[in-house]
């Protein structure tokens, strides 16, 4: 049996981290069901800002509003370049990023478990780990 090599584990990183963003992104439009449906965290984007402001304890509803859009735009960014390999060691590094905070966020305003139930410290540092290997198999980046 061939052993994997780093340029395959950073593919199978790039892809699993890319399409866990984007799965986020389709349970707050309704994709995956409607809310309070078995396995759907928001089910809409309204129950989405919600929990943005659950998070942002000092933002109203407008700036929740703001700060769903902007995270909701670097997901479907980030998992974009992650998935294509193009500027791979930049768009982790932005994934490690935005991780980070979401875990942050979750762990200060829900729990510490919030972030471990969903992976996210996983995720940030699988991204991490990612933004290190730079180049990976079946990138854009190795064609430039």
């Amino acid at each position: 049996m061939k052993n994997i090599t780093i340029l395959e584990a950073g593919l199978i990183l790039r892809i699993v981290l890319g399409i866990t963003m984007l799965s986020a992104v389709a349970d707050r439009f309704g994709v995956w069901g409607a809310p309070g449906s078995h396995q759907v965290a928001w089910g809409n984007w309204e129950n989405f800002v919600i929990y943005t402001q659950t998070l942002n304890s000092f933002a109203n509803k407008a700036t929740a509003e703001i700060l769903a859009a902007i995270a909701t735009f670097f997901e479907v960014l980030l998992s974009l370049l992650l998935l294509f390999g193009f500027k791979t060691r930049l768009a982790a590094l932005g994934t490690t990023i935005l991780m980070f905070f979401f875990a942050f966020a979750m762990s200060v305003s829900v729990s510490v478990k919030a972030p471990l139930d969903y992976s996210v410290w996983t995720s940030c540092a699988a991204a991490l780990l990612l933004a290190n290997i730079g180049k990976t198999s079946f990138a854009v980046d190795n064609r430039i």
